[in-house]
């Protein structure tokens, strides 16, 4: 999943609960679980952090830093600011506009925890080290982000940014965004 995707998603729901939750799910690496528990007094938007709750066994609570894209997602969610911000009652219960969003927009059918997967290759295509997409992410660890989310480089040239030149600084950054 890349940002590309969840800009397209969201310009095809019906409903901006539901391009806020995959905004959220994708910005924060939420679980559909956890994105679900979000009630509005987790919501700090002065701040710009929302509060994810542990919903698996071991896993810990987090704030979870919300760039303006999330903020603006969250702001367009009209009515009462209380109780659960997305108003699904479960992942099951938002499949079927899931599904009508990603089929309007004609963009490949992704899973809810796409977005997971997404957020943390994502930051490691950007070279966010795994140790901070561990912890932004509420992984335990940086080992199972490196081993499940790192990809390898495929051009042997990348070598080349040890040098630190700009001319290799602008291809590596060309060849991430293909």
């Amino acid at each position: 999943m890349t940002w590309g995707w969840v800009q397209a998603f969201m310009a095809n729901v019906k409903k901006p609960n539901l391009a806020a939750l995959a905004c959220l799910m994708y910005l924060t690496g939420a679980r559909i679980s956890q994105a679900l528990a979000v009630q509005w007094s987790d919501v700090d938007f002065q701040a710009r952090k929302v509060f994810i709750r542990a919903t698996r066994k071991g896993d810990n609570d987090r704030w979870a830093h919300m760039p303006s894209e999330l903020l603006v997602a969250l702001a367009n969610i009209s009515g009462e600011r209380q109780g659960p911000v997305f108003g699904f009652k479960s992942r099951g219960n938002c499949r079927t506009q899931w599904n009508g969003a990603i089929r309007r927009a004609g963009i490949k059918h992704l899973s809810y925890h796409a977005c997971r997967h997404g957020f943390a290759t994502g930051l490691l295509d950007q070279g966010v080290s795994p140790i901070t997409v561990a912890k932004r992410g509420g992984w335990k660890s940086a080992r199972h982000v490196f081993e499940t989310y790192g990809h390898d480089v495929a051009e042997e040239s990348v070598t080349d940014l040890l040098t630190g030149t700009k001319e290799t600084r602008e291809e590596r950054k060309r060849n991430v965004a293909n």
